[in-house]
């Protein structure tokens, strides 16, 4: 299942309306769309709302929201056109709430989901609130999973016991095509459909998230702050605030420590005693993968030689054996995505837009 987060746009819309007339794909009837017999498409919008915190301070946030139908994105779209300056963009900024957000979205049989949750941009937690439940407010229980983005994992999610009844998914944020499955989730599920997808999400019916697969946030852009006078990421234990260096307070603050800065797990913090009391839901592995672009060494012409040999990124770095890969690149390169996939790596963390960088 694949999500696409455009689809609310109208040309997407008529692209999408082109396919379907010419037999490329076909709705089904649980949701989804599945395209040439082989991809069940999960038609989304990504929508930024505008947030006021209890402190009058303003924020901006993104929202994940999926559809099951072509008809319900399409009212959905052209609902959402009153608060939206500019309909056919693929990120649009509306003029209101999440709180408000959510109830439209149900309107039209869709789901939201927050998304990377935690980076310094965009974010709910990044710099809108440093709890959910105080922009959803009564709403809070239709959240049932959030996104964690690039510079975030399960552990430093745990943080918050707010979460504690949420399913955590890894979506890829691709920009680009080469960057589809940089982070995916893998589900169990009784077939591929987008209401199969909302069973798992919620852990109903015996369909759950089975393994989360991501970058090692380290590796994540946004994941140690960054001084922007100085230009570079700020070192010491979490959480810094101010640069060591230069003392400036000009700083873009990381996923790590905005968490250490807002956690109350572990910490004494009576206001937040977790989740109404409820135990934390049993979280599946979050299995770290290193993109091949991230590996020194393997370059475009590489990359799309492994390519054509394995068919896909996953059978690479999870999968294929030294033999196989030593066939295709040579000892060299095999050992380097061996140790990729093992850890047996360093990481120049990233943060202030600027990625990681791994030593192999």
């Amino acid at each position: 299942m694949l999500g696409i987060i455009d689809c609310m746009s109208p040309h997407v819309i008529e692209d999408i309306e082109q396919f379907l007339n010419a037999g490329e794909a076909y709705e089904i009837q649980d949701g989804g769309i599945i395209y040439k017999d082989y991809v069940c498409i999960i038609l989304g919008a990504e929508i930024e709302t505008a947030e006021i915190n209890e402190h009058g301070k303003t924020g901006s946030a993104h929202n994940i929201c999926f559809f099951p139908y072509l008809k319900n994105i399409k009212n959905f779209s052209n609902e959402m056109k009153q608060y939206i300056n500019n309909i056919t963009l693929s990120s649009q900024r509306a003029r209101l709430s999440a709180y408000n957000l959510i109830d439209i979205v149900e309107k039209h049989n869709g789901i939201l989901i927050p998304a990377h949750c935690f980076t310094p941009h965009k974010s709910f937690y990044g710099n809108c609130t440093d709890r959910l439940e105080k922009i959803f407010k009564e709403k809070y229980s239709k959240v049932f999973a959030i996104e964690l983005g690039l510079s975030s994992d399960t552990s430093l999610a745990s943080n918050l016991s707010e979460l504690d009844q949420k399913t955590f998914i890894t979506n890829s944020d691709a920009h680009s095509l080469p960057k589809i499955a940089r982070e995916y989730n893998k589900l169990l599920v009784k077939d591929i459909s987008y209401k199969e997808l909302v069973r798992a999400l919620k852990n109903k019916d015996g369909r759950k998230v089975l393994a989360n697969y991501g970058l090692d946030p380290k590796l994540g852009k946004y994941h140690r702050t960054y001084c922007e006078k100085c230009e570079k990421n700020l070192e010491g234990k979490p959480p810094v605030t101010i640069c060591n260096a230069c003392d400036s307070s000009n700083i873009t603050t990381g996923v790590l420590d905005r968490i250490e800065i807002i956690r109350d797990v572990g910490v004494a913090d009576p206001c937040y005693p977790g989740a109404k009391g409820l135990a934390p839901l049993q979280r599946p592995p979050y299995i770290y993968q290193i993109p091949l672009s991230f590996i020194p060494g393997l370059g475009k012409k590489t990359i799309d030689k492994l390519l054509s040999t394995f068919e896909t990124e996953m059978n690479i770095l999870h999968k294929a054996s030294f033999d196989d890969l030593e066939g295709v690149v040579g000892a060299k390169l095999a050992e380097k995505i061996l140790k990729a996939r093992n850890g047996n790596i360093t990481i120049q963390e990233g943060g202030g837009g600027i990625y990681g960088k791994i030593n192999v």
